[in-house]
């Protein structure tokens, strides 16, 4: 019997300490891909922001989690330092001759860090923050996405977030080849921009400002929580809190996505490392 490789992912935990559906979902997620594929993949969690952990550049995969505040006033910690020398290794080595490239995936406040750290667009409060499962329109590039195979268009994802990435700024984006391949749902009666919800930067290195990880169940026992439910009723009102319930039932959605996304983004890292996903 041969002993299958080694696949290590880094799960980068940017939740500074607060309680989070986040990193449970990315854990329930890589667990149920290595067992559905019969891989040897194993995973490390590093607290970045609160102990300032960073991994090295010698795992496989990354996954960079989403966080709570502001994402800008972390310019010039140590923390925000050491992510942005480490994300620069990363690029630095899969612009090498090297095969084995490293795949990183970002999600929500890392994707905010990301947008600003490349200049992509204006990063602002919103007026409201948004929360729910709601859907998202792919862009005609997105159509093309191969993380967005199997999804719908549009398709339905946990939005949870009080910042926000717009005016997407499309000459930087030529410059440095990256895709905008999706926004978010369209709100004719609003005249307001639409935040930008996935970009593929590179041809490795992929992001939502959507929560890819976040499961039915989880979300369902989230809002049937006292405090939860009495907030999300004062800001949004009792029937879109009976939507969101309805929208959790709905297998087509945002199960669907949790099925499908993350483990598409696996499929391409782990096809790179070893040739083929049996």
């Amino acid at each position: 019997m041969t002993t299958k490789p080694e696949i290590r992912v880094a799960i980068l935990d940017l939740y500074d300490g607060i309680a989070n559906e986040g990193m449970r979902g990315f854990q329930e997620i890589l667990n149920r891909y290595k067992a559905q594929h019969e891989l040897n993949l194993n995973y490390q969690i590093f607290d970045v922001r609160r102990r300032c952990e960073m991994p090295g550049a010698n795992f496989d995969i990354y996954i960079s989690s989403g966080g709570p505040g502001d994402p800008l006033i972390s310019e010039g910690t140590e923390w925000e330092k050491k992510y942005f020398r480490l994300i620069e290794k990363l690029e630095d080595h899969n612009l090498s001759n090297t095969t084995d490239k490293k795949h990183t995936l970002f999600v929500c406040h890392s994707f905010q860090l990301m947008c600003r750290h490349y200049k992509l667009g204006d990063i602002n409060m919103r007026r409201s923050p948004s929360f729910g499962v709601l859907p998202v329109n792919q862009t005609p590039t997105g159509a093309h996405e191969p993380v967005f195979e199997g999804l719908g268009d549009p398709f339905y994802a946990v939005d949870s977030r009080s910042w926000q990435v717009i005016n997407p700024d499309e000459k930087r984006f030529q410059e440095l080849g990256m895709q905008l391949v999706a926004i978010e749902k369209e709100r004719p009666h609003i005249d307001l921009p639409r935040a930008m919800m996935a970009i593929r930067y590179n041809d490795y290195f992929f992001a939502t400002q959507f929560h890819p990880e976040a499961d039915a169940g989880g979300m369902k026992a989230m809002l049937l929580r006292d405090e939860k439910k009495d907030e999300v009723i004062n800001e949004h009102g009792e029937v879109k809190y009976r939507e969101m319930l309805d929208r959790l039932d709905d297998p087509d959605k945002i199960t669907h996505t949790q099925r499908t996304l993350i483990p598409n983004f696996l499929d391409q890292a782990v096809m790179s490392l070893q040739g083929v996903v049996e």
